[in-house]
């Protein structure tokens, strides 16, 4: 999977179209162009709207008139990620022939029913660093012909990535380089920690986890600069990196801008969307100084 030859920086804003850019959103963007312009680096807009059922070309049309009005300026083309399905699949076939994917065919509904069951007995289900319980390894030990039969069925499923074995494919430790507000230097990644992560789902062709590292590969992307709540994904990330052999960016994790109730935005905060604090009057500069950059 070759990635383009820069002599350049590469840096990329990476937004989905279901919902409306919000103050989080512009401190991303303007680091990330803040950064290019001290490093004479490249500044990429991608836009990642693999989730059809809620992104919108509305919403897509939205994120250029925000970004346009903060005075950003991206390369052309911009890539969106619903014209790329085959190189996600590709990704994932890889995966699969390698026998480190699997098809996991528990509904969310009987997952979060095994998870309550367990835990009603006292006991604490395993959970990953976002607090998610991992998921169930009844399919990841489904015997093969059990697993053929379902598939053959068409049975709905996902693909997920048989953490253990994956892990155990590794020669050596993984590590990241960070540059962000909090830890710096080389970050050591522990993938082990999210369990059998999605790669595919029946609704959707990619997880977020597996179109970000091609993308981030295929664009020659340099340089990850995003929110702080990413920080413990990046593990997932160098590992399906090591595991695809593509090529690690440096990251640079970035504090967040939190609601009046300590949590990071969300899209539903209209207070907060760039659209209405423009139609309050806001000017870019105000915009910068609302996130701490001014």
């Amino acid at each position: 999977m070759p990635s383009p030859v820069r002599q350049k920086p590469v840096y990329r804003f990476a937004p989905s179209p279901n919902g409306a850019l919000h103050l989080g959103h512009a401190l991303s963007a303007f680091l990330n162009h803040d950064m290019v312009r001290e490093n004479s680096g490249h500044f990429l807009l991608r836009i990642e709207d693999i989730d059809q059922t809620r992104c919108t070309p509305e919403l897509e049309q939205a994120i250029y008139d925000d970004l346009g009005w903060l005075g950003l300026e991206w390369e052309k083309p911009v890539r969106r990620q619903s014209e790329h399905f085959d190189e996600y699949r590709t990704a994932l076939d890889r995966l699969v022939e390698a026998d480190l994917a699997y098809p996991a065919f528990l509904s969310r509904g009987e997952t979060k029913a095994i998870v309550r069951a367990f835990e009603a007995e006292g006991r604490l289900w395993p959970r990953d660093p976002d607090g998610a319980p991992l998921y169930p390894a009844i399919d990841r030990q489904r015997p093969q012909a059990e697993r053929a039969e379902l598939l053959a069925s068409g049975r709905q499923h996902a693909w997920r990535l048989d953490m253990e074995k994956a892990v155990r494919t590794l020669h050596s430790k993984l590590f990241w380089r960070e540059s962000g507000d909090g830890q710096t230097g080389e970050i050591e990644a522990l993938p082990a920690l999210w369990g059998d992560v999605v790669l595919s789902r029946s609704d959707a062709p990619s997880s977020y986890h597996l179109s970000v590292v091609v993308d981030d590969a295929l664009q020659g992307i340099t340089h990850v600069v995003r929110g702080m709540d990413l920080f413990n994904a990046t593990a997932i990330h160098r590992l399906l990196q090591q595991l695809l052999d593509l090529p690690p960016p440096a990251y640079h994790h970035h504090r967040l801008i939190l609601g009046a109730d300590g949590r990071k935005l969300s899209k539903s905060e209209g207070s907060t969307g760039l659209a209405a604090l423009r139609a309050e009057g806001k000017t870019p500069s105000d915009i910068r100084r609302l996130v701490g950059l001014l």
